[in-house]
């Protein structure tokens, strides 16, 4: 259904115009609707006894938030503050606040709260009701000074202090709102938030510009065991991705030199055992993403290339001001 809905977004079809584009009318206006009840106080939004910053976007899809979130959370470190991130844990299956490391399991938690637990070494929670999780949060980790929402921009039950749209030009390709196009909020709504970050092509001429940097890949399953491109060169090499975008991905790996076959799978897809063993190759490439789901089964011949953003210091200045007058 995804897929058709998808396809009639480039086709433009009489389906599109007929069914879709009335139903995107009545979508904005339940947001419009929405975000002004919440504006207003009609529908009440909470805060928290410390400063929250939501790392979002207005459209569906992936399009960086994850790796942004570990990059805030690292550079509030450094400034001497004690971050914490919240998540709805898209892609689990827990609904009551739970908390994540490590070794949580992504079926119940979610994939990305696992690679941000792994990756940025803050107490991370999940929970349908972010306020709720921030809360248990709170109680668990009282020296806790800053919370980060990862995603959440529409979510305006939980108050914030500092938004951070992360724009990868996919919304600049349609005025529609869902689900005649792929915009949760109409782009207006990134002339209301704090700070604007490209993933990709600069469009937006006050926005911060990211970068994902990585070259050296680890083994899965003995992370001691370091790889460049090269030494990939005269293998048979397959690149998996079950991420928002797996074209990015692959993307990425084509400008480090490699050349391998592609399987790209829907965002959040639970990999099995029996998904790595029918693919034939020497060397099976993955995002950390993806890599988390995979470790209770990975092979000696599973890879990932992990990444680094890299975000101009400005935003980090102007997070900074604003957590300073609170």
């Amino acid at each position: 259904m995804k897929n058709f809905i998808q396809n009639a977004w480039v086709r433009k079809s009489a389906f599109f115009y007929v069914v879709l584009v009335p139903l995107s009318w009545l979508f904005a206006a339940i947001v419009a609707l929405r975000y002004w009840a919440y504006r207003a106080g009609v529908l009440q939004s909470y805060a928290l006894p410390v400063p929250v910053i939501v790392v979002g976007n207005i459209n569906v899809g992936g399009s960086g938030k994850t790796p942004v979130v570990i990059w805030l959370v690292n550079q509030l470190k450094q400034q001497g503050y004690k971050p914490a991130v919240i998540s709805r844990g898209y892609g689990g299956n827990a609904t009551q606040a739970t908390s994540v490391t490590s070794a949580s399991l992504p079926s119940i938690v979610g994939d990305e709260p696992v690679l941000i637990a792994s990756r940025s070494a803050c107490p991370v929670w999940v929970g349908a009701d972010r306020v709720d999780a921030a809360t248990e949060l709170l109680k668990a980790h009282p020296e806790c000074n800053v919370i980060i929402s990862d995603d959440g921009l529409q979510h305006y039950r939980l108050k914030r202090d500092f938004e951070i749209a992360i724009d990868d030009n996919t919304g600049q390709q349609t005025l529609y709102l869902l689900p005649a196009g792929p915009l949760r909020e109409p782009l207006e709504r990134l002339n209301t938030v704090d700070a604007i970050v490209c993933n990709g092509e600069k469009t937006i001429a006050n926005a911060y510009q990211m970068q994902l940097v990585g070259e050296q890949f680890y083994n899965l399953t003995d992370k001691s065991l370091t790889a460049t491109a090269a030494d990939f060169k005269h293998k048979k090499v397959t690149a998996i991705a079950g991420i928002g975008k797996p074209e990015r991905f692959f993307e990425k790996l084509r400008d480090l030199g490699l050349s391998f076959a592609s399987v790209g799978f829907s965002d959040h897809y639970a990999f099995t055992a029996q998904d790595l063993a029918k693919i034939d190759c020497d060397a099976i490439i993955m995002t950390e993403k993806d890599a988390v789901k995979c470790n209770l089964f990975a092979s000696k011949n599973c890879w990932v290339l992990p990444v680094e953003v890299n975000i101009d210091t400005g935003l980090t200045a102007s997070v900074l001001s604003k957590l300073a007058k609170k």
